[in-house]
């Protein structure tokens, strides 16, 4: 059955569109160009571009450079779409597009326009109304700084903090216990539980701080720049009242960048922020595989704890439970890092006046916070609050390990040392034992020298 259609118009001509939508000519040309992944803006990028289209709508009323009636309407429009639980199927152009995101920014103009108009009885324009003082070279980098900005204080820092509270609150509980530490996969000095997790909690205390750092880079944004960053065909007030009117509604304190060219022809800024997700993945990923390292047997690996218990890990190998939190956090992981390559390359693609793959580094980025967002959560609260200690695996370990006797080396020397531990590791006998025989050290004075939990203090 052929589907109905209207006819539409732009400045190219005349074009089919699909009857029900609500989208125009210009959306219509992207979607039959640029059919490359089926993957369309995300969400996130969406609903920040829509704010852009109604602060600017309200900063324009203010400056008289659009009727009230028609930037009210806008503003309305805009509000009604948030709530659209439907949204996406209003924004359908891939993500692989024109470098500029105009496909995306005249997506947004035409369903605001078509609906305004709807509401309004008359014509409003997708180009001179909605559009009014904008360029896509100033909306899409504007909407990429507010859509990332929106993501990093509104979810991926609230889950690292949630992170850091749960790994410091597991530190607490495992305080008492003692393992061996391992150095290239290799038996090392012993060190407490809660040092090991203090450890990872000062991994996401760092990363923390780093992104905490880049947001008043993200809060500085591009609009008002216009084409080029010259500011043509907006007001000279502008900038100024269109971050009011965002900071109104987002919750943030945006304001106009220091310099409008660097913004408009550079992603400078994104660029980092996509490091710094890629220093968060890295810390996740290094979390995540020491507790799988740390849970791996339970019989022939470490068995020093145990992970909860999700589900089956085999069709065929009955029993069979797999650390499946961390490894999914950790492709999660390796997905960032692979985003931030992208990225990285897109920065790159800042030619002269304007940054030609800004739909991919929109794309990219927010996928990287979403996914660390969600597996900071995951991991502490489906694999780090829930684990267990087998103390007992720990302690058989823990007092056969020769390298103990590195605590002997400023009493007996390195070199007797390291006779006593090839003795101890070849005889397969506790490190106090043959040091008993080795050196004229009483046991009582062994003990005390090689107590493990005495080690983790550190000093002599």
């Amino acid at each position: 059955m052929m589907k109905q259609t209207r006819m539409e118009k732009d400045s190219m001509g005349e074009l089919q569109v699909p009857a029900d939508a609500l989208y125009g000519a210009q959306t219509q040309r992207a979607v039959n160009n640029f059919s490359i992944s089926q993957r369309t803006m995300p969400p996130a990028f969406i609903r920040a571009l829509l704010q852009v289209k109604a602060a600017a709508a309200k900063a324009n009323k203010a400056l008289d450079t659009l009727p009230a009636r028609i930037a009210d309407t806008i503003c309305e429009v805009c509000d009604s779409l948030q709530q659209d639980r439907d949204l996406m199927q209003h924004f359908p152009v891939d993500v692989f597009q024109t470098g500029s995101g105009t496909s995306t920014n005249m997506n947004a103009n035409e369903v605001i326009a078509k609906l305004a108009s709807d509401k309004l009885g008359e014509t409003i324009s997708a180009n001179d109304h909605v559009n009014c003082s904008q360029s896509s070279n100033d909306v899409i980098p504007t909407t990429i700084h507010i859509s990332a900005a929106l993501a990093v204080h509104g979810e991926l820092l609230p889950a690292l903090q949630h992170l850091s509270r749960v790994l410091e609150e597991k530190a607490g509980q495992v305080k008492g216990y003692c393992k061996t530490g391992r150095t290239h996969l290799m038996d090392a000095m012993p060190v407490r539980l809660d040092q090991t997790l203090g450890g990872w909690q000062a991994q996401i205390q760092q990363n923390i701080r780093q992104l905490q750092g880049l947001l008043p880079e993200l809060l500085q944004v591009a609009q008002g720049g216009t084409a080029v960053g010259t500011g043509v065909n907006a007001h000279v007030n502008f900038a100024r009242l269109f971050c009011e009117h965002l900071s109104q509604t987002s919750g943030l304190l945006f304001k106009p960048g220091d310099n409008l060219f660097a913004l408009i022809a550079t992603q400078d800024t994104a660029v980092a922020l996509s490091g710094a997700a890629k220093t968060t993945a890295v810390s996740l990923m290094k979390i995540a595989n020491d507790l799988r390292w740390m849970n791996s047997g339970p019989l022939a690996g470490l068995g020093e704890i145990s992970l909860p218990a999700l589900q089956p890990g085999s069709s065929i190998m009955p029993g069979k439970v797999n650390p499946v939190i961390p490894e999914a956090v950790a492709m999660a992981a390796a997905q960032v890092m692979g985003n931030d390559v992208a990225i990285g390359i897109g920065g790159q693609s800042g030619n002269f006046e304007l940054n030609v793959m800004l739909p991919m580094i929109a794309a990219n980025l927010l996928d990287s916070l979403a996914l660390l967002s969600s597996s900071a959560t995951h991991l502490a609260d489906k694999a780090i609050a829930g684990f267990t200690v087998n103390g007992e695996r720990l302690e058989q370990a823990l007092h056969r390990n020769p390298i103990l006797v590195t605590a002997l080396n400023p009493v007996i020397g390195y070199l007797k040392a390291a006779d006593i531990a090839k003795q101890a590791y070849q005889q397969q006998r506790p490190i106090v034992d043959v040091a008993e025989e080795q050196t004229d050290l009483s046991r009582e004075e062994l003990l005390r020298l090689l107590d493990p939990v005495k080690l983790t203090d550190g000093g002599i």
